[in-house]
């Protein structure tokens, strides 16, 4: 009996171990098409709020423009892998699955995709012009000379948007973890506190160090969160509805 637990641990290693490899291979050609794509990229973000609004992005080091480069390469990478990552989470998983929980469960890979997407608009469009105008302003008050360099500049800008939109997840993940029965809405009450503390710990990680930076953040982050509690205590209402129906039958047979 133990040789058999061990074999088939064994085979879920094997088989996991499979799949990360295969992310992470997709994640590398995508990398590399994203190197040769970067550049217009690149040069439309300098033309548009707020960079055009500077006066300059120098560079600091020979190294600088290989490292926007790189930045930019793993940014569309990552763009790119979610959904053959999220494909290859759920093919992992596939086999524990009655068959009305794997179609359930595929359906969240589009919608995983578009909460990336959203969060990438959201922090881009909201969160990184509030933060840079805000040290902008500072930096101004200070009666400093605003000298950016571009790998830094596009190094905060990454720091707000990738977690960003890696955070937006979070209602998907709560979801596809409920329906698997290992979360529930009771839980992640009991545990709201403790999300509320880690997430501000994010956010403060993640933003300059400025408090309205960390606020701009942790706000949608804990409004995610409530909303992650809503749409648990959703399935999990279905899910109860489901347990009694199948004792009903289950008694009248």
């Amino acid at each position: 009996m133990v040789q058999e637990h061990t074999a088939s641990l064994v085979e879920h290693l094997t088989e996991l171990r499979k799949r990360l490899i295969w992310v992470v291979a997709v994640l590398v050609v995508a990398m590399i098409g994203g190197f040769f794509a970067a550049k217009p990229i690149i040069v439309y973000l300098m033309h548009t709020e707020p960079a055009s609004s500077i006066v300059s992005l120098n560079t600091f080091s020979p190294w600088d423009a290989i490292r926007l480069y790189m930045q930019f390469s793993f940014a569309i990478g990552l763009v790119v892998t979610l959904p053959f990552a999220l494909t290859q989470i759920w093919l992992f998983v596939k086999p524990g699955l009655h068959e009305h929980e794997q179609k359930a469960t595929l359906r969240y890979i589009p919608g995983a995709v578009l909460l990336f997407l959203l969060g990438l608009s959201f922090a881009y469009f909201v969160i990184f012009p509030m933060a840079f105008y805000f040290t902008s302003t500072v930096t101004k008050s200070l009666s400093l000379t605003e000298t950016y360099g571009a790998a830094q500049y596009f190094s905060f800008m990454f720091n707000i948007l990738i977690p960003m939109a890696l955070l937006f997840e979070l209602p998907v993940v709560v979801m596809f973890l409920t329906k698997l029965r290992i979360l529930n809405p009771a839980r992640l009450k009991k545990l709201r506190r403790y999300a509320y503390l880690v997430l501000v710990v994010i956010a403060t990680f993640v933003t300059p160090p400025d408090f309205i930076s960390d606020i701009l953040v942790a706000v949608p982050m804990i409004l995610l969160y409530e909303i992650s509690i809503m749409l648990s205590a959703k399935i999990y209402k279905v899910q109860q509805e489901q347990d009694k129906q199948w004792l009903s039958e289950a008694e009248q047979a």
